[in-house]
């Protein structure tokens, strides 16, 4: 009988500490996770540093690659003048029923120049 007691002993604490390893594990994961997209910021910036370094030194090395250099939209002038009209009329017929028309007009003009951060346009 001592030795079932024992035995049973030993198997609670197993039993208990198989739940300790699984909640290790999931805090473990969760930490994981959480550093991967916290990293993902950082790989992604490198990434576009990568792509941008080859398409400057495309450019500096007189190769035909790539003919303008990459968009920043600080590097931007747009000139644009919009006008809008528009006018409504409301007719009444007979046994109350109403006519609407409507007419709405946009013109837009303008200029939009790109040119890089190497002064080129």
């Amino acid at each position: 009988m001592i030795g079932k007691i024992k035995g049973g002993k030993v198997f609670i604490k197993l039993c208990k500490r198989r739940g300790q390893n699984t909640a290790e594990y999931a805090i473990l994961i969760g930490v994981i996770v959480a550093a991967a997209i916290a990293m993902q910021v950082y790989v992604r910036r490198g990434m576009q540093a990568r792509i941008k370094q080859g398409t400057d030194y495309s450019k500096e090395a007189c190769m035909t690659i790539f003919t303008l250099g990459q968009y920043e939209p600080y590097y931007t002038c747009s000139t644009f003048m919009t006008n809008q009209g528009s006018s409504s009329a409301e007719n009444l017929l007979s046994a109350g029923a109403v006519n609407r028309v409507s007419n709405e007009t946009t013109n837009r003009t303008g200029s939009q120049n790109y040119t890089s951060y190497l002064g080129g346009t």
